[in-house]
């Protein structure tokens, strides 16, 4: 692609317009930006199937499909898309309809080389800023969420080990009691889970707040999820559940070009998920190999599995299912979501496969980097 002075990929303008002069005359312009022209609405919505622009300046009056209809239908499909209109009307009807419509300016005819400049640059400015007024409001809900969550998910366990322990302090509490060891349990379970919780919520800071590049580096899959199973095969026995492996090392030739940490905590959400939903002797099957030019790694289990209406939003952040209904759900549900955002970014697919009572397999793929 195109660079800018500045060494940063080239903007992207698309021009919609069914005179070739004019189309020409914007784009001479914009020497610096990447210019697409079309002739009319149907022809640039083509374009906006295949490609991420950075704003449109299009006319008003068209065959086909004109610019106010062309508005309409790209902010149903990209609201956020910058549009500027050109026309040589000065019909204050038809200003107002495009600005109900969602145009974000105007230039009128003929152009002024002057104008055209000012306002494109104008607009991008003004939707840059959007952008990050709503990138900090959303930064900001999801803080207060956070925040929210972490109370909530602490809360339990901190109030039954604290009540236990004030409850001993005072007397309620008696070893000579026939009730002590069942409530002495609880409390330790709880106090284990209190740690779990801490442990997660360290291991998910540490693997999302990072703010370095991705930048990768060869690894071997079958080596990664050999590990992460090692440091979850406890938590399966305790839940006498089997993990039976199919692995080999190295998984792949050539190995992949991946994120070591954000692959390894891929690998792990998917286990850690398999082991919570399936139920005690349950097995989970972990099986990886090389198919062409593709590695697949795959988690398969007979746990409960997911309602087909959960399952399209299980990798919403925050997303938790709660099977049974109890509203006591473990966990933060960040897990499948920082999971697949990983692995999208480093050029791989996960697909989450369920069928209630019968259990879920979740399929990590990704391409073979070229020898």
């Amino acid at each position: 692609m195109p660079a800018n002075g500045n060494g940063q990929p080239a903007r992207k303008l698309l021009i919609v317009d069914d005179e070739p002069l004019i189309r020409d005359l914007c784009a001479s312009v914009f020497d610096t930006y990447k210019v697409l022209q079309a002739e009319d609405g149907f022809d640039a919505l083509k374009f906006l199937n295949h490609e991420d622009v950075d704003i449109v300046l299009t006319d008003v009056n068209m065959p086909n499909i004109d610019g106010l209809e062309f508005l309409r239908i790209v902010r149903q499909e990209q609201p956020d898309l910058p549009v500027i209109l050109m026309t040589g009307y000065s019909d204050k009807e038809l200003v107002l309809n495009a600005l109900k419509a969602g145009a974000d300016d105007f230039i009128t005819k003929p152009i002024s080389v002057l104008q055209l400049t000012t306002t494109v640059e104008r607009v991008l400015e003004r939707h840059a800023l959007r952008s990050e007024i709503a990138d900090l409001r959303h930064i900001d809900r999801l803080k207060n969420e956070f925040l929210g969550l972490i109370s909530h998910k602490l809360k339990t366990p901190t109030t039954a080990i604290s009540l236990f322990l004030q409850n001993l302090a005072e007397g309620v509490e008696s070893p000579k009691d026939e009730n002590f060891l069942q409530v002495l349990t609880m409390v330790q379970a709880e106090s284990t889970y209190l740690e779990k919780l801490i442990q997660d919520l360290l291991y998910f800071s540490e693997a999302t707040l990072q703010e370095d590049e991705m930048t990768l580096e060869l690894t071997d899959l079958g080596q990664v999820t050999t590990q992460v199973i090692e440091e979850l095969q406890p938590t399966a026995l305790g839940n006498a559940q089997q993990i039976n492996t199919q692995i080999p090392v190295p998984m792949s030739d050539p190995l992949l070009l991946v994120h070591p940490q954000k692959i390894h905590f891929a690998v792990r959400a998917l286990l850690d998920n398999a082991i919570k939903f399936t139920p005690q002797q349950g097995i989970i099957d972990v099986r990886g190999d090389q198919q062409g030019n593709r590695v697949r790694l795959t988690f398969r289990d007979n746990g409960i599995g997911i309602p087909e209406p959960e399952l399209a939003k299980i990798f919403n952040k925050f997303y938790q299912i709660d099977p049974h209904s109890t509203g006591q759900v473990r966990g933060f549900g960040l897990g499948l979501y920082y999971a697949r955002n990983f692995i999208r970014a480093m050029g791989g697919q996960l697909q989450i496969d369920s069928r209630p009572g019968i259990g879920t397999t979740a399929t990590i793929e990704f391409p073979l980097p070229e020898k």
